[in-house]
């Protein structure tokens, strides 16, 4: 458990904007005169396993965060993901507020990665995050079907989401017939996800995708902003989630409804995690929508809920240790920061640029959805440790009156609707499973009513 907790506390794992991260610094001097020099050498330093040499570099809260022993594991870590480390491939940098960003990609046997660092005035390392991996060719997931799913029941064809530089890769699954079909666009959780938002060896949105068209709906599916333009995003200074969430939501939505074989007036939007948490946002900007589904939605700031999922996973095992406890207080302060950002701070806080805080300040997620008349499907697993189900009461409470709304929770559930026993953790996303089939009838059956 603690290396998956040292892992958490460096990735952000399924809760940043970027899969981040390595906090920043809490306070940085003026920009660094080689920030490509400096990113390269602690990317060889970690390639070389001179883990004590990459630490010494670090600057301010980077010290506490990840010492050798913890830069250790989380390299290995990374390359138990994606294949053994081979090379770096290129570097670019550019000012980010009061840092210097490098942006080195770097490919591992599996999968090609961009890792941001942002250096200070004097070289050292204030900050250091993922922001972006693709497989590499011939190094996909490996997939096996539920039996809920029926592959002569739908087809796919591969379609773009959006248009110009920030352009998507997607998957549309057609059920087999004449139409016109329901159809329903899956909307991302944290992170730089794929199209089937792999977790592991999880791929919920291909459950979602294959299960809901052998019953009659399609399903549009693409790679995340963060994921398809990883390393572009992260030049963006003004960052909000309108650029890397919900854009792409909405120009799926028209997407389909110029689709052949899909109902116009019948095109719905799913949210997962973050993508549930900005359900409303997306719905308030496209009234058109015939329904809305929330699955594990945030209901509460985004901050907090990191901060709890770190400290659920330092007490899993039963004990928090003194190194474990420094390491979250440095969390905490970050969160703190979060908090107390000003309007004209242009820094970066818990792996992405102030404006995206300060953008979600003040958004609560229930209710916003209140002021819409869209319908409603708000689904919640129970074993849930990482959008827990004091999330689900509070849209129960806010959107008690509202009609329209229909509520479900699973008790076996977890994050991603994979059944399970006992204390969820990251461990179950390591473990074959799939969503539940009763996820998968309780969405079909709500979408065809």
């Amino acid at each position: 458990m603690k290396h998956v907790l040292s892992l958490l506390l460096a990735l952000l794992l399924l809760s940043s904007v970027a899969s981040a991260q390595l906090p920043p610094s809490l306070t940085a001097p003026p920009a660094a005169k080689d920030p490509a020099a400096a990113a390269n050498e602690l990317i060889d330093r970690l390639a070389k396993g001179d883990f004590q040499a990459a630490a010494s570099n670090f600057a301010g809260v980077m010290r506490n965060m990840a010492p050798p022993e913890k830069l250790s594991e989380i390299w290995t870590s990374l390359q138990a993901q994606m294949g053994p480390y081979e090379r770096r491939t290129g570097v670019r940098t550019q000012q980010q507020g009061n840092y210097q960003m490098a942006l080195v990609t770097a490919e591992f046997q599996r999968s090609t990665v961009d890792f941001k660092v942002l250096v200070d005035d004097n070289g050292q390392i204030a900050g250091f995050f993922i922001v972006g991996s693709k497989p590499r060719p011939g190094f996909g997931p490996e997939y096996t079907p539920p039996a809920y799913v029926h592959k002569d029941a739908f087809q796919e064809r591969e379609v773009t989401v959006g248009t110009g530089e920030w352009a998507l890769p997607g998957t549309l699954s057609m059920p087999v017939g004449a139409g016109p079909f329901p159809a329903l666009v899956l909307v991302h959780g944290s992170g730089p996800n794929d199209r089937d938002e792999t977790v592991g060896k999880e791929m919920p949105f291909r459950d979602l995708a294959w299960g809901l068209a052998s019953r009659g709906v399609a399903v549009l599916r693409y790679e995340k902003r963060t994921r398809e333009h990883g390393s572009k995003l992260a030049e963006v200074k003004d960052l909000t989630v309108q650029q890397e969430t919900v854009d792409d939501a909405l120009a799926a939505a028209e997407l389909l409804r110029h689709s052949q074989g899909i109902d116009p007036k019948r095109v719905f939007v799913l949210g997962h995690s973050l993508g549930g948490m900005l359900i409303p946002r997306i719905g308030r900007q496209d009234p058109k929508l015939a329904g809305l589904i929330v699955m594990a939605g945030a209901a509460r700031p985004l901050e907090d809920i990191i901060l709890e999922q770190v400290a659920y996973l330092a007490a899993a095992d039963g004990k928090v240790t003194d190194e474990e406890k420094s390491q979250i207080e440095s969390l905490r302060a970050e969160v703190a920061r979060v908090k107390a950002l000003k309007p004209t701070d242009t820094g970066t806080a818990l792996g992405a640029p102030d404006s995206y805080w300060l953008d979600l300040r003040g958004y609560n997620p229930p209710e916003a959805a209140k002021a819409l008349k869209t319908p409603l499907l708000i689904l919640q697993g129970e074993r849930d440790y990482q959008v827990t189900m004091d999330n689900f009461a509070a849209w129960k409470k806010a959107l008690a009156g509202r009609p329209g709304v229909t509520f479900k929770s699973y008790p076996k559930l977890n994050h991603l609707f994979i059944e399970g026993e006992g204390k969820s953790t990251p461990a179950d996303y390591e473990t074959p499973g799939h969503v539940a089939e009763a996820v998968i009838a309780d969405v079909a059956g709500w979408i065809k009513k």
